[in-house]
């Protein structure tokens, strides 16, 4: 672990699993409550000096940025053998973590005058909070990482970084790449296994906890936040809908279609979780998305050419697997995949699931893994409507060759981002959060650095 700059070792590891194969493959360190505390107290000795000078900080981001260029297949090597995803993914995933670091160095924290006369002048600032509990996923690790430390740490805060216990080691290798561009105690790393996320939520060093994770483990971070009135930012699950028009161009957006749902095997909150397609298209477009699916070769990822990995973790393998099975029983019909593949790991065949309807669970809750079930409607408003009709509320798209038609029915999802022909496409600087119980607040862009600062107002009375 990382901590004031230098390696801090815990007295207990715990296991990291391989999910190609399902074995150990690696310890990582158990960070103790003593240890908690040290990282949180060298953030908060660090956080003066980095507060006090916007383009320091600046140029360490950029200087974080290129450093990890130079460590990408190290990084990615690591990520790949914890989290299962193809290396080119992974690889992918490091360049992304640093073009995110570069795009949030070049933003500016506003500082706006509202009024300067002979009488008095009044300026909104925008200072950094303090300290910054960071608490990132499995899926995305890394990059995840870098969308929450880059603005806290341009706003000014220091931040200590918790990964998922499934995969701590590509951070852990990633906060000892940036102890050579950022000074002791700026960004502290740690991991551990349950009740460590809890201990750093609810610890009265930091003013904010930004987390990115589940709906239940969402609400407990907020229940332990609660108590200190520690500011949060919770980007949480989603079951995002995709509306299929009647006038669709399939030949043109097959591909885009299948791996909105299928990218990182599923395992992606921006995800499409579930498809509604007019009933006059519906077989056309199952059999589309079941060649796409047959057709792919997955595997291990450290193995060339394989596009699909396991699944992350043992429990989302059961998940997943409960939640087709349960489908496939009450009537769907697999008409690709719909079973586990042979072998170690956590492997299942990608997934089209096809003759089901809303009501069934793998519809109605966010499966998280590489099934899409395809629901056939007769009434666009209807599909609307069961779209919108779940308490999540991260992302939607409608697809359609007048993309106006469309775009007036996408603005319509009630969800933090609607697409028009294209779904959970990254795009830097772009504010992005959930609605309903998919998150409290955004990230990215200037609404996401925000975020990492407090309001204050500074007025100043000249004479009467």
């Amino acid at each position: 672990m990382t901590v004031n700059g230098k390696d801090i070792h815990a007295g207990d590891t715990f296991d990291v699993h391989n999910p190609a194969t399902g074995r150990v493959f690696a310890q990582a360190p158990d960070c103790s409550p003593a240890g908690l505390d040290e990282a949180l107290q060298a953030a908060a000795t660090a956080f003066p000096l980095w507060s006090a000078d916007i383009a320091t900080r600046r140029a360490a981001l950029l200087a974080a940025a290129e450093r990890i260029e130079e460590s990408a297949e190290d990084l990615a090597l690591l990520l790949t053998l914890e989290q299962g995803k193809p290396l080119p993914d992974a690889r992918f995933e490091v360049q992304l973590t640093a073009l995110s670091l570069r795009v949030t160095a070049t933003l500016d924290v506003p500082h706006e005058v509202t009024r300067d006369d002979d009488r008095e002048r009044i300026e909104v600032l925008h200072p950094p909070m303090g300290v910054v509990a960071v608490i990132t996923p499995w899926n995305f690790p890394l990059a995840l990482a870098a969308l929450k430390c880059g603005p806290a740490l341009l706003a000014g805060n220091t931040v200590v970084l918790k990964p998922s216990p499934f995969t701590p080691l590509s951070t852990l290798a990633l906060g000892v790449v940036l102890r050579e561009v950022l000074p002791p105690g700026v960004l502290n790393v740690i991991s551990g296994q349950d009740p460590l996320g809890a201990r750093l939520a609810e610890h009265p060093v930091p003013r904010k906890v930004s987390f990115t994770g589940s709906v239940a483990t969402g609400k407990r971070v907020a229940a332990a936040a609660a108590p200190d009135l520690k500011r949060l930012t919770l980007e949480l699950g989603g079951n995002d809908a995709a509306v299929l028009l009647d006038d669709v161009d399939l030949g043109a957006h097959a591909d885009s279609l299948f791996w909105a749902a299928f990218v990182n095997c599923g395992q992606l909150c921006a995800a499409m979780k579930r498809l509604y397609v007019p009933r006059s298209r519906y077989t056309e477009v199952v059999d589309a998305l079941a060649d796409r699916a047959r057709a792919l070769k997955v595997g291990d990822g450290m193995l060339p050419d394989i596009q699909l990995g396991p699944l992350a973790t043992a429990p989302q393998f059961a998940r997943v697997q409960e939640l087709v099975e349960e489908a496939l029983a009450g009537g769907a019909d697999a008409a690709a995949g719909g079973q586990r593949l042979d072998g170690d790991g956590y492997f299942f065949a990608p997934t089209i699931l096809r003759d089901l309807d809303d009501g069934v669970r793998i519809v109605d809750e966010e499966q998280f893994g590489p099934v899409l079930p395809v629901i056939p409607y007769d009434d666009v408003e209807d599909a609307l409507a069961r779209a919108n009709g779940t308490r999540y509320g991260l992302n939607g798209s409608v697809w359609g060759a007048d993309p106006e038609r469309a775009a007036a029915l996408a603005a319509r999802l009630e969800c933090g981002t609607s697409w028009v022909n294209a779904h959970a496409v990254p795009t830097p600087g772009v504010p992005m959060g959930g609605h309903k119980w998919s998150g409290l607040g955004v990230e990215n862009g200037l609404a996401g650095l925000l975020s990492f600062t407090e309001t204050k107002v500074l007025h100043i009375v000249r004479g009467r």
